[in-house]
């Protein structure tokens, strides 16, 4: 499987997804928006990854490649390739859906429960091996409608709609599953001024060095990856 990556800022990468692509002898290339790369033909992929970044959908002016991307992801989802979105690539597939995105109650930093969403037990093949709650690495202030067509997939405490599936097709999760401690520790060194008291607002020491949290989330960014993979291979 040929598999393209659109990466926002230096520091939020492909995370434990690479290592999922390499051990499946999946092929990868990746866009890195920050330096004004080209976007690859539609036929030159067949999964879209759309990484995370500390940007609101609509900063244009401060990140004029938006209105390029945007663009992009519309006509992937028109062609019909599957996607998956984290973070802010969710809220850019909501967007690109029609669905709203805006501003959190509540801003959620760090590690906090997740919890399969319970209209959608009925997706049991995404969902397959995945428990009903699980501890997600989070950082985001702002959330998203349900495109319409699309089914909710997971929930957290914080924010009602943390992801969704589109037509089996097209998966956007809040949360981060292919996070590892070093790429925690760039996102708290690049976005330290987000740190501030909140409900759902953890310390740096609270997010760092959380080896059983890690080793689950990459077992379960494993598992999704197995699912969709085979999901889309039908």
């Amino acid at each position: 499987m040929k598999i393209h990556c659109l990466q926002h800022v230096e520091f939020e990468t492909l995370g434990t997804n690479a290592e999922w692509i390499e051990e499946k002898n999946h092929s990868l290339s990746i866009t890195h928006l920050y330096t004004n790369e080209n976007f690859p033909g539609i036929d030159d992929f067949d999964l879209l990854i759309i990484m995370g970044g500390p940007m609101n959908i609509y900063e244009y002016e401060k990140y004029p490649w938006l209105r390029e991307e945007k663009a992009f992801i519309e006509k992937t989802i028109s062609s019909g390739k599957a996607i998956l979105g984290i973070c802010l690539g969710a809220q850019l597939l909501a967007d690109a859906l029609k669905a709203e995105v805006f501003k959190n109650n509540y801003k959620e930093i760090g590690w906090f429960p997740v919890y399969i969403s319970t209209e959608t037990k009925s997706e049991t093949f995404i969902l397959n091996d995945i428990p009903e709650k699980f501890i997600a690495f989070h950082w985001h202030g702002d959330t998203f409608n349900l495109p319409e067509s699309s089914k909710k997939l997971f929930v957290s405490e914080a924010c009602e709609n943390q992801g969704f599936i589109y037509k089996n097709r097209v998966i956007g999760l809040q949360f981060h599953l292919e996070m590892s401690n070093r790429t925690i520790g760039k996102v708290i060194e690049n976005c330290r001024d987000e740190l501030v008291v909140g409900k759902y607002i953890q310390k740096e020491k609270e997010m760092l060095d959380k080896c059983s949290f890690l080793t689950e989330s990459k077992q379960l960014m494993f598992r999704l990856l197995d699912n969709f993979e085979a999901l889309i291979s039908f």
